[in-house]
């Protein structure tokens, strides 16, 4: 389980979609809080079967799909907008696929494969709820929109990064 927990909180790829989730949810409001990152975590066990069953999906492609996620969400908080609630469920359900199809394909042999998945989804879970606390305290401050903003852009750059190979 520890193994599947540190994943997600160690791979920075991993960690700053995920966080990202979290703040976009924020910003949306309401039930958003909470079905943005419930949907991201169904559809990452989703690809984490998927990913574990090894359905051919080459590890490039999963890589800038987790790449592109952290761009785009970054993006996201970047613009300072508040998505749709169904968008913003559409693109955390593709992403959180992509992220769940590389934990389970990188599920080590000697592991118990339900509980390395749980201890990757409770990972998510708390890093999704660190990124609702930074998007509901950070709007509560003056700056805090600009801190947002700016942390946005950073995991704009930092995906870029991941998608040449430099991350």
């Amino acid at each position: 389980m520890l193994a599947g927990f540190s994943h997600p909180v160690l791979g920075l790829d991993h960690f700053l979609a995920m966080v990202s989730v979290g703040i976009v949810s924020a910003l949306i409001g309401g039930r958003a809080i909470w079905t943005v990152p419930a949907t991201f975590v169904a559809l990452m066990g989703v690809g984490a079967v998927a990913g574990y069953a090894e359905i051919g999906l080459s590890s490039t492609f999963i890589e800038t799909g987790i790449a592109l996620s952290v761009i785009l969400l970054g993006g996201v908080i970047l613009l300072d907008r508040s998505l749709d609630l169904r968008i913003a469920m559409g693109f955390v359900a593709f992403f959180g696929f992509f992220h769940g199809y590389a934990h389970g394909q990188e599920t080590p042999d000697v592991a118990e494969p339900v509980v390395y998945a749980l201890g990757f989804l409770v990972g998510t879970i708390l890093i999704h709820l660190l990124g609702v606390l930074i998007g509901e305290v950070a709007v509560r401050y003056t700056h805090g929109r600009v801190v947002l903003r700016a942390a946005g852009g950073l995991f704009m750059v930092l995906g870029a990064l991941f998608v040449v190979g430099l991350l």
